[in-house]
């Protein structure tokens, strides 16, 4: 078989797998404090890889063999936290390829099991900020590709439609009392999806904002900062990575476009994680940290809505599944290793849930 072949074969299978995928759910959440703001998540666990990953990985294979990078004897390579890795091994076994994920040795045991049982090799290395450099190492010694989600996750994402999440959500709130939500929320990770949102709602000429939700340590909302300021510096850079997995990075990532957000919040771990222990009660399941971090957004969000007497809609992101964190967020010791205060942070939830405030929340942008 030619190569030119091989691609159209490998990209007809990735095209029929989408076929046989329902879409994810948005699913209402009650917000009591806030008459009049209507709260929505759109539940990506529900992929077959279990997060919004998925969409990103299937978009990253379609970039790559459209552009000619892989071949049928090509071992894919990537840089990954958990999810994204759990994605591009579903999509590499697909098409009968090796692949490698190259993880911080802090991830969870759940998402390596879970790559692993899509038939994919986990590298763990000490530092999050060398994920990159290890990554092109083996790409260059297998004679692989390197994915490198983090570059391109903004331009393998077709933002105009190819029922993207941003179509998709629109699409399922139509019969909504309020079709067109006042704000979306989302944490950057790669940046692929609060680019993909804020072209999409700027394309289709809607009045909708994006905000980001940024943990605790991560680059991203200084970074946004410094950009609002005419003073942006893409050398920004932590010595570790973040303890919410899957979003917030140790450095500013080439797919995080600041322009495209309207505005972003920084979120200590702390009510992340509580954040996400209320979601999961309020819907009778677990959620990952990064649905967490979300809810926070949207806390941020109905607020500025209440102080400017503003009804509406919000909609944010159920990212993965809790039961990847069995051994972190779920696990009481973690906490006390952590030195992290539980109670509090739960009963500051409770409050801003009520209707109170959160006090101390850095934001910035148009809120």
């Amino acid at each position: 078989m030619s190569q030119r072949d091989w691609v159209a074969t490998a990209i007809h299978k990735i095209e029929a797998d989408f076929n046989r995928s329902a879409d994810t759910h948005l699913i209402p959440l009650p917000l009591p404090g806030y008459p009049g703001v209507d709260v929505y998540l759109k539940d990506e666990s529900s992929h077959p890889t279990g997060s919004l990953k998925h969409r990103l990985a299937r978009s990253l294979f379609l970039y790559a063999l459209a552009n000619g990078w892989l071949r049928a004897d090509s071992t894919v390579v990537e840089a990954s936290s958990g999810s994204t890795a759990v994605s591009e091994a579903y999509f590499a076994r697909l098409l009968g390829m090796p692949f490698i994920a190259v993880m911080p040795a802090s991830t969870s045991p759940e998402k390596i099991a879970a790559i692993e049982f899509q038939g994919g090799r986990c590298h763990l290395v000490e530092s999050a900020c060398s994920l990159n450099e290890e990554s092109e190492r083996l790409a260059r010694e297998t004679g692989g590709h390197f994915m490198d989600q983090f570059t391109y996750a903004e331009r393998a994402t077709d933002w105009r439609a190819n029922n993207n999440i941003a179509e998709s959500i629109f699409k399922q709130m139509g019969e909504e009392p309020h079709p067109v939500p006042a704000w979306i929320v989302c944490g950057p990770g790669t940046g692929g999806t609060s680019a993909t949102l804020g072209r999409y709602v700027r394309y289709r000429r809607h009045d909708t904002r994006v905000l980001c939700a940024d943990p605790e340590t991560s680059v991203f909302y200084d970074y946004y900062t410094a950009c609002r300021e005419g003073r942006a510096d893409p050398s920004l850079a932590l010595p570790r990575g973040s303890r919410i997995e899957g979003i917030g990075r140790p450095r500013v990532e080439r797919s995080f476009i600041a322009s495209c957000v309207d505005a972003m919040v920084k979120v200590p771990d702390a009510l992340s994680l509580a954040a996400m222990r209320h979601v999961s009660a309020v819907l009778g399941r677990r959620v990952g940290g990064s649905t967490g971090t979300n809810f926070i957004g949207v806390l941020r969000a109905a607020q500025a809505m209440r102080e400017a007497g503003q009804a509406g809609s919000i909609v944010s992101i159920l990212c993965d599944s809790g039961q990847r964190y069995a051994h972190s967020y779920y696990d009481p010791a973690w906490y006390e290793r952590h030195g992290i205060d539980v109670a509090g942070a739960d009963r500051a939830i409770a409050e801003a849930v009520a209707g109170g405030t959160l006090d101390g929340l850095p934001a910035c942008g148009d809120l």
